[in-house]
């Protein structure tokens, strides 16, 4: 997805913990800042407008890191900035649910924007596979709050 983005002339970096991936990805776009970082605990040190987590983040990372991941993601976002975030709706005891990544979301200040059924903007009806829009919180949302 960062290569996508970066040839449509969006400023991206690149953070996965699996230095494989980061090398394949670096051999495809060296001109991409790669970064070899734990989502749970990772700090670049910079705020951006959108953080994206589109490669079923959250289903392939340990239960008990996922209020990390999104406190992290959260951490780097711009006043009023947005994390988008794309995954599997699996069926297993320890899948993450809607319900539990909203909570996870709230729990980082973030609150719901959209919630959609493909990258392509399909609205979201129910399914296996969901995209999340939540927006870093302001005082503007007081009172304003939106429920997916």
């Amino acid at each position: 997805m960062a290569i996508e983005l970066a040839k449509r002339g969006i400023d991206v970096v690149g953070v996965d913990l699996d230095d494989d991936m980061l090398v394949a990805a670096r051999a495809k776009a060296p001109h991409i800042p790669w970064i070899t970082a734990d989502l749970a605990t990772f700090d670049l040190g910079e705020a951006f407008d959108v953080v994206a987590m589109p490669g079923n983040v959250m289903i392939f990372c340990a239960p008990a890191d996922r209020s990390a991941i999104v406190s992290r993601a959260a951490a780097h976002l711009v006043p009023a900035g947005y994390v988008v975030t794309g995954f599997s709706l699996e069926r297993r005891s320890d899948a993450i649910t809607l319900a539990e990544y909203d909570a996870v979301c709230d729990a980082a200040g973030l609150v719901p924007v959209d919630r959609l059924a493909t990258w392509e903007g399909t609205p979201y009806t129910g399914g296996d596979y969901a995209v999340s829009v939540h927006r870093l919180h302001t005082n503007s949302d007081i009172g304003h709050r939106v429920h997916l």
